[in-house]
């Protein structure tokens, strides 16, 4: 080739080499190292002041695991790897996956009322079961007062010793909650920011739901249609065995006139019941978040419901910036653009964040034992895990 052609052909390669060194490529992800990431859960153990602290992090089917602090205070004791721990809240996506899988197989309707499936438990003091529906509970739009067990156990060290083996029944608690006015009427279904508050009373009320349904407990069908589907050996529902199975890692909480950490491992939570009653692992989170957002464990039409949110409170806003609620799976907006999926669990002593991005490629567990009543410390320290788990789903 000569001449203009040939003069033609080097200016074309030219430019086509100028474009390529200039046009921006896909971000490239370098893979996250073992060393890397203990550095990080070194960082969140030391700004936040806990005990010890545990992330696993996955992109793919990589998977890096690590962990800060001691298993148990003055030990010298590594964090375990595969920890089992109380998986708090996080219960209540799996109940509600479970109310979605029957509501899939037409057993019964998100519109369906309380008072339809457990006639006159929720009445009086302005309560109102017949006003109340399923959907209201799974997305904490019911106005239900949210119980506080301290009521029945007090809030002190001593009173957490006294107490920490007392069998209290879900219904004594649900109960104690009803004598409270609602904090605001159910919400209209067409309103899309309906008032919201968050309620464990409503959890509990649909694991009487689901037994009244089923015939069965609640954790029989949380065991047979999600822990035994998946795979989940390190899941459970504990009922009152305080204890949990090794390995583990110690909690500690420091209660309200306290100048130390007491040690809140060892403890029966049947009162918790379908609202926050799981012990799990880091693993097995992920596998049941990953399988949920995939589209295993649900038909689309109740997946989009569950995904279908409305914004949080002031209160949680407050901790948690963004966060909206679908029906037992909470979002909230990542810096690197998208949301994140899954749910937090609290409970003494324990903090449990978990973070998926929608397609379910990456995820992040993290769990942390050592907790405050102090409000300013709790915000510093959600402010940390909400940072860590936002590195590490926007990592590149």
């Amino acid at each position: 080739m000569t001449g203009p052609r040939r003069l033609a052909a080097v200016v074309l390669a030219s430019l086509a080499l100028s474009v390529a060194l200039h046009t921006p490529s896909s971000p490239v992800t370098t893979p996250l190292t073992p060393e890397r990431l203990r550095r990080e859960a070194a960082t969140a153990l030391d700004t936040t002041g806990a005990v010890n602290l545990h992330i696993r992090v996955r992109d793919g089917r990589h998977t890096v695991e690590a962990g800060a602090g001691e298993a148990a205070l003055g030990t010298g004791r590594p964090v375990p790897g595969g920890a089992h721990f109380r998986a708090a809240s996080v219960t209540k996506s799996f109940v509600a996956t479970t109310v979605l899988q029957l509501a899939a197989e037409r057993r019964l309707s998100l519109r369906d009322t309380v008072e339809h499936w457990l006639p006159g438990l929720v009445q009086g003091h302005g309560n109102d079961g017949s006003r109340i529906t399923v959907r209201h509970l799974l997305q904490h739009t019911s106005g239900l007062y949210d119980y506080d067990t301290t009521e029945l156990t007090g809030r002190t060290a001593q009173d957490f010793e006294r107490h920490r083996f007392d069998h209290i029944d879900p219904a004594r608690i649900v109960a104690a909650a009803l004598r409270h006015a609602p904090d605001f009427p159910p919400a209209d279904p067409d309103d899309p920011e309906p008032d919201w508050s968050y309620s464990n009373t409503g959890y509990l009320l649909l694991g009487a739901l689901v037994e009244k349904v089923t015939g069965r407990p609640w954790a029989e069908e949380v065991e047979d249609r999600i822990i035994r589907r998946l795979g989940l050996r390190g899941t459970r529902v504990p009922g009152d065995d305080p204890y949990l199975p090794q390995p583990y890692a110690h909690v500690y909480h420091r209660f309200t006139g306290s100048d130390g950490y007491t040690d809140t491992t060892v403890r029966t939570m049947a009162w918790a019941d379908a609202a926050g009653s799981l012990v799990s692992t880091s693993r097995d989170l992920d596998r049941f978040f990953t399988a949920l957002l995939t589209g295993r464990l649900l038909p689309p039409r109740e997946r989009a419901a569950m995904r279908t949110t409305v914004p949080a409170n002031e209160e949680h806003q407050q901790f948690t910036p963004g966060m909206r609620y679908g029906l037992g799976l909470m979002e909230q907006p990542l810096p690197c653009g998208g949301s994140r999926w899954g749910h937090h669990g609290d409970l003494e002593g324990t903090f449990v964040r978990t973070g998926f991005t929608a397609d379910g490629r990456r995820s992040v567990v993290v769990t942390a034992g050592g907790r405050t009543t102090d409000e300013a410390r709790l915000l510093a320290t959600e402010k940390v895990l909400q940072g860590l788990i936002d590195r590490m789903l926007c990592r590149r």
